[in-house]
């Protein structure tokens, strides 16, 4: 798979492209990159993807944007086990958000690019100001694949209403309010996040449950606290957050205590998946007092695997 941080300057082989944030990697998002799949094949194109960096809402309003629910790196593993042969890392500035949407589809999508099928999701707006939408594609002449929101049926996750739309908002708000199972059904699988092991004050270690100490790629993840987990297949229990009780934390921390395991996993690459949330973070009256919550919040995890 290529990833390209750039626009070419020369007309390229055409290809079919899909356009979005893909924050989380959805069941929408899903839908989107295997009709992506199945168009180009049938077209004989290139599948390609056109994803921002930062988020436009981190780029207008980073006060209010969205917490993340991937990393970059993330969405690009996912674009790659989708099959997509080209990823276009568009950098969402200043000079981007005043384009307006004639010359997007004009010197981007048609000029550049050479796509000769676009896949958005029905309610995607692009130029400045918002002012483009899906009329405006299928006007330029390019052949348009508008998908209609993914939608799950009431009995599936046990909410109100009819039905439960497929967004990464909903997502986001299910991870927060500790409903993994929720966010389960959303996604098609559970929650991760993926980062490098690196080295830490070895705390844990010292409170007698060692820990992995996975570097976060961003600061504002959408949940935080306590919760079962699974490290690449290994049960355990982790705490995301900026511990409390320990002054001088610096900055937010992924720390997970395996059971049973006693290998090294430093500056490996590991996948933490969230299957149960345990409690909030807290701060206790002394590291008695944690190790001792650390102990039963393992307990808690243990019965939750078996």
């Amino acid at each position: 798979m290529k990833i390209l941080r750039h626009f070419p300057a020369e007309q390229i082989q055409p290809c079919a492209l899909a356009i979005g944030n893909f924050d989380g990697m959805h069941l929408g998002h899903q839908a989107l990159l295997k009709e992506l799949k199945s168009v180009a094949t049938s077209q004989s194109l290139q599948t390609s993807v056109m994803t921002f960096e930062p988020h436009p809402r981190e780029f207008f309003t980073p006060d209010k944007a969205p917490a993340r629910l991937a990393s970059l790196r993330e969405k690009l593993e996912w674009f790659e086990k989708a099959g997509v042969d080209t990823v276009y890392l568009c950098r969402f500035n200043q000079r981007f958000a005043s384009l307006s949407s004639d010359d997007f589809i004009r010197e981007m999508l048609i000029g550049s690019l050479n796509a000769k099928t676009i896949l958005v999701g029905e309610d995607f707006r692009f130029g400045a100001g918002r002012r483009g939408g899906v009329v405006d594609i299928a006007k330029a002449g390019l052949n348009l694949i508008s998908l209609p929101q993914v939608n799950l049926i009431n009995d599936d996750i046990q909410l109100p209403g009819e039905s439960v739309r497929v967004s990464s908002t909903r997502v986001r708000n299910a991870l927060a309010a500790g409903e993994l199972n929720v966010a389960r059904h959303l996604l098609g699988r559970s929650y991760s996040i993926s980062g490098k092991v690196i080295h830490g004050a070895q705390l844990g270690r010292k409170l007698g449950f060692s820990t992995a100490n996975v570097h976060m790629r961003h600061e504002r993840p959408a949940l935080t606290g306590v919760y079962a987990v699974k490290l690449d297949g290994l049960n355990g229990v982790a705490n995301l957050g900026v511990r409390p009780t320990i002054a001088g934390v610096p900055k937010l921390l992924l720390e997970v205590h395996l059971f049973d395991f006693d290998g090294d996993l430093y500056d490996q690459h590991v996948h933490v998946e969230f299957y149960h949330k345990i409690r909030d973070e807290m701060k206790f009256d002394g590291l008695d007092a944690l190790k001792a919550q650390i102990a039963k919040d393992a307990q808690v995890a243990r019965n939750f695997f078996r």
